[in-house]
């Protein structure tokens, strides 16, 4: 039995998706803090159980009878590392033997706020719990760059704080392919994966990509962190959550983002989705 966490979130459920193209429902359990939002699991057989990252008893009581567990690790701005201690302490309780850890990419030493230090205690608490663990250090996702540049093309310029860095950007649809890839077969026991696009891309990228699509020039300008977070404050954003998309920005000046990985480009038989796709998909869905 194969358990995901998370499993109404994006990555959690496209995960399942792919699960069960190769596995019985039968096998795939979903853990949901809402019952009433996993009603699709259920209808296709998935085996879905209750529980809050923050209940222990509940956390073992689902994970009893499952043998490789996905912990799709626990939104920022929360007591991440409590949440992640739980279901590990959970996991190993309930006789789970292997548990996967959602973390997060680190091509250099930046520590991104409210994510890098408890990732990194995470991992070094699953690493000393006796579980087999798999540590998953997921790219950024594409389906993210909205946040960071808008939703919308932009009229003639992207400001962003990320300098001259780089991004490996890959798709959530082609991580969450790569991992059920990685939960269906073996040899991966205490191993560590990036899991990311095949190529990274600068601001700069993004920006003539997107004049090639939509025929005009648009222009990347770096940004220092204050006006930036200043932009999306006036703009209607709390301003710890601008500070957090700022700091995305700082994260990939310092390289934090920039290293490329061939795992999921090998896990899924091809490249994985190109700048270019992803943009012409997503902002040019009618071209």
């Amino acid at each position: 039995m194969i358990l995901v966490t998370g499993a109404t979130g994006g990555l959690g459920h496209e995960t399942i998706d792919f699960l069960l193209t190769t596995t019985p429902a039968a096998e795939i359990a979903a853990l949901v803090r809402d019952v009433s939002k996993a009603t699709d699991l259920a209808q296709r057989g998935v085996d879905v159980r209750q529980a809050d990252y923050f209940d222990y008893p509940a956390l073992v009581h689902a994970f009893r009878g499952v043998e490789k567990v996905l912990l799709v690790s626990a939104v920022a701005f929360t007591d991440r590392l409590s949440q992640h201690r739980n279901v590990i302490d959970a996991a190993k309780e309930a006789g789970v033997k292997h548990l996967f850890y959602t973390s997060i990419q680190r091509s250099s030493n930046f520590v991104l706020q409210e994510v890098t230090e408890s990732d990194l205690a995470t991992e070094a608490y699953l690493k000393a719990s006796g579980l087999v663990y798999t540590i998953l250090r997921n790219g950024y996702y594409f389906d993210g760059l909205g946040y960071l540049i808008g939703s919308e093309v932009p009229d003639a310029e992207i400001r962003f704080t990320a300098g001259e860095g780089k991004v490996a950007f890959v798709t959530r649809t082609d991580l969450a392919a790569a991992t059920a890839a990685l939960l269906t077969s073996e040899g991966h026991d205490n191993q560590e994966y990036t899991l990311t696009g095949s190529e990274a891309y600068s601001f700069h990228d993004i920006a003539q990509e997107l004049s090639t699509l939509a025929g005009r020039p648009i222009t990347y300008h770096s940004s220092e962190l204050a006006p930036y977070i200043a932009q999306k404050v006036a703009a209607g954003l709390p301003e710890p959550v601008a500070n957090f998309f700022a700091q995305w920005g700082a994260a990939t000046k310092h390289g934090m983002l920039a290293g490329t990985d061939n795992t999921v480009e090998r896990l899924l038989g091809r490249k994985p989705t190109s700048l270019r796709e992803y943009l012409k998909t997503t902002y040019f869905p009618e071209a």
